[in-house]
Parts: structure tokens; sequence; C-alpha cells
């Protein structure tokens, strides 16, 4: 089958790269005109991820890094599709998500919240998409947190998400966040992205179809590749 052409993909989406209300952004954004650089063959081509580097307990965060317990916490589906710009399915992609834990605080030895760890959760995991684009992932609903930007600032409960394609330099980072969290509209990181669509794009809706009655609640997250439907990614902001 042809492939199909790439949509140019609406720049008045992004946020900038230097917004004075994050307060990170100001050393870190670019000084100079942004470049894109063709990728070479050896990095489209690979390395690459197989199916055998997938465990079974991979994609159950509320299993795979338990000690003889369950993570305490909500528990929730979080599933979805990668598509393209075409509405088609992405199959055999690698979905990897990491996160804070119910109280918001990551298992990483620079988290010095006061919240605590629990030992039955390690909060990262991966998936590969099927032959519809399909990835789900059980884990427990993270916490808001503090952090250093102003007095009071909170992050709203948000989950890191990774797409591979087809080698370790096609890689897509974005986060979502949880539908009706109030928290969203005051959040700087959220704030520098100017267009209200976008932000809705990163909301994951609450998905009571797929819900496990006595058990969980879920959750609800596309991932669109390029395109003007484009999931906005924090790591190609100059485009997909």
């Amino acid at each position: 089958m042809k492939p199909a052409e790439f949509y140019m993909r609406d720049r008045s989406l992004q946020p900038p790269a230097l917004h004075p209300g994050y307060k990170t952004s100001l050393p870190r954004s670019p000084r100079h005109a942004l470049l894109t650089l063709q990728q070479t063959v050896s990095e489209i081509t690979g390395p690459t991820f197989g199916h055998g580097d997938i465990d079974a307990l991979d994609n159950d965060l509320t299993l795979n890094f338990a000690h003889g317990g369950l993570p305490v916490g909500e528990r929730i589906l979080l599933s979805g599709r990668v598509l393209d710009e075409n509405n088609r399915p992405v199959p055999n992609t690698l979905v990897e998500i990491w996160q804070a834990n119910a109280s918001g605080r990551y298992r990483h030895k620079k988290d010095a919240y006061l919240g605590a760890l629990d030992p039955n959760f390690g909060g990262c995991g991966r998936t590969l998409t099927d032959a519809e684009g399909r990835y789900v992932f059980r884990t427990i609903k993270p916490g808001p947190y503090p952090w250093l930007n102003y007095v009071n600032s909170w992050r709203p409960a948000h989950i890191h998400v990774s797409v591979f394609g087809t080698s370790f330099s096609q890689r897509l980072i974005t986060q979502l966040y949880f539908e009706g969290d109030p928290l969203i509209p005051k959040c700087p990181i959220v704030q520098t992205i100017p267009d209200p669509d976008a932000i809705q794009q990163l909301i994951a809706a609450l998905d009571l179809n797929s819900a496990v009655p006595m058990d969980c609640l879920a959750y609800k997250f596309d991932i669109v590749l390029r395109g003007r439907r484009s999931t906005l990614f924090e790591n190609r902001l100059e485009g997909n």
C-alpha cells in the first residue's frame, strides 16, 4: 500500500519554548532558531524492540512491582489507540508510561516530596499496540504533588507517555491528565499551550464502558502521531 502524504502540522497549537509562568523554561529555552535535521538510514531502521522484550506483567503496574501485597490507591484502566494522521491504527508500537504513586511521589532518589513511597508500586510499565493500534495499562491513579515553580504550585495528576517509532531515534513523549481535575487549568505547564483544543487532546476521558464493575474505573487516551489532530508531544514542539 502506498503511504499517504503527511499533513503539515499546525504550529499555532505549540507552546512557546520560553514562557515566564513556567520558571524552568527560562534556562532551557533555545536562544537561536530551531533546526530540523534529516535522519540517517541507520537511525530510521534500527535498533528496534521485538515482542520478546515485553513481559506479560509489564502493562500491569498494580502487579509488576508488587512485593507480597497490592499498591495503595484507586485502581484504573488506561487504554486507547495509537493512530496516524488518517485515523489508521499504528500496530506493534512500543508505548511506555511512568508516573507518581497515589500519594504523588515518584520512585526516584531525587524526589524529596513528603508523600509516602509505596513498596508495591514501581510506577512504570510498557506494552505493544495490537493490530488495531490498541494499548491498555492497569495502574493506580497518581496523586498531585507540589513543585518549586512559585508559591503553592501543584501539578495535576498526570501520567507520562512515550511512544517509539521504528527505532530509538523516533520517540515521542507527552503527558496525559484526567477529566475533571480542577488543577489542570491552574498548572503553569498546561498554561504554556496556547490552543484550548490542544489541551483537551491531553486529557484522558472517563470511559465507563471499559470500567470493571466493583473493581476499577477506566480512562481513554488516544495518541495521534501526525497531522492537524496530532497529540502535543513535549519533545517535538517544532513538529512531528
